[in-house]
């Protein structure tokens, strides 16, 4: 069984900069991030390849998230800049063993427990 552990999550201000940590126990194949808010679904909000070469974002993060990951560590992580109010939300770091990335939750084979960010306006 593999083990993911996020850190980082806390408050930060609209336009305000947080970065969230992921470590996995052994190594894994493609890793990625989804948020949940409360009374709302799972959403997929960025993904990362094996080899980290390929990168996905769900639209409304584009150009303010940074998915990063570190093979030697088995590290995940997420920049976000920019920060705005709808990023409320526990934020799951996941993987899968497979190299290739998705969007869809049910694609993940491990999950986190999940770290809550909350952007104050």
């Amino acid at each position: 069984q593999l083990h993911m552990v996020e850190s980082g999550g806390g408050l930060v201000q609209a336009g305000g900069s947080l970065r969230l940590s992921c470590a996995a126990s052994r190594p894994t194949g493609a890793m990625g991030w989804f948020r949940q808010a409360p009374g709302k679904e799972r959403k997929f909000v960025a993904a990362i390849n094996w080899s980290g070469s390929i990168t996905y974002y769900e639209d409304s993060v584009k150009g303010r998230f940074t998915i990063s990951r570190d093979n030697a560590k088995n590290t995940v992580d997420l920049q976000m800049n920019s920060a705005k109010s709808e990023a409320t939300a526990v934020y799951y770091c996941t993987a899968r063993k497979l190299a290739v990335i998705s969007a869809r939750p049910d694609m993940y084979d491990y999950w986190g427990q999940g770290t809550q960010v909350t952007v104050s306006s």
